[in-house]
């Protein structure tokens, strides 16, 4: 049986990972998979991404990096991620997952023009998503969870649009069918989102934001959830 590899690009904040775990544990929970199935390469660490034929699917972490800041690592599995694509590995890129595999295809990802964007929102569904294997058959607009400084300020060519919201014109995206980028969070539920706001109090105040107001309009949503069942369904 070939193996679902989250490539972890980051590390949760400190008060989250002593009880709540990392990125991949919320993904995986989300998703429902045997974890003997999967595989975790922390690229920040220099290990190397295994070999395309023994995968079945791939996931890419958030993290507190910055595309921009092109770091070795990132550099590296942005160069190793066309050729999964290409070859037809599902691919599902959450947060900065998303701005890397866009960056990878020839897109491009830099501070959004409109700031800063945390919280519980409402994120509307294009046309394109009609029918999409992870987006299709949901009512427009979906709830979901952000926290995020850069987008994506201009998709890959080979790339369609799924969602949008007046913040970021690409919350999500799709590439040959088998490709998701989602700038949102699918792995966060309310609890994990409050507390990336009051983390981050001081620089959304410095946005003229209230995080007291962003905190009280957090709630868990189902979509999350589901869209990592239906990624994962794909796997087999």
């Amino acid at each position: 049986m070939n193996q679902i590899l989250i490539i972890k690009t980051g590390q949760t904040l400190p008060s989250l990972l002593s009880r709540r775990g990392d990125f991949e544990h919320w993904i995986l929970s989300g998703m429902q998979v045997d974890a003997a199935r999967v595989i975790i390469v922390d690229v920040r660490n220099g290990a190397s991404l295994p070999n395309y034929g023994k995968l079945s699917g791939i996931v890419i972490t958030g993290s507190h990096a910055m595309v921009t800041e092109r770091q070795d690592w990132s550099e590296r599995t942005a160069k190793w991620l066309p050729g999964a694509v290409d070859r037809g590995v599902p691919i599902l890129g959450i947060c900065y997952g998303h701005q890397l595999l866009a960056r990878a295809l020839g897109g491009e990802v830099g501070d959004n023009p409109k700031g800063r964007h945390f919280g519980t929102v409402e994120v509307a569904l294009h046309k394109n998503a009609k029918g999409d294997a992870l987006l299709g058959d949901f009512s427009s607009p979906i709830q979901v969870h952000v926290g995020h400084t850069q987008s994506v300020l201009r998709l890959p060519e080979r790339a369609k649009r799924l969602a949008y919201i007046d913040m970021d014109p690409n919350q999500a995206f799709v590439v040959g069918g088998s490709a998701w980028g989602v700038q949102f969070h699918p792995e966060f539920d309310a609890e994990i989102m409050v507390e990336y706001i009051d983390h981050y109090r001081k620089v959304l105040r410095e946005q003229d934001l209230n995080p007291d107001l962003l905190i009280e309009s957090c709630r868990d949503t189902p979509y999350g959830s589901e869209i990592l069942k239906r990624f994962a369904q794909l796997l087999g």
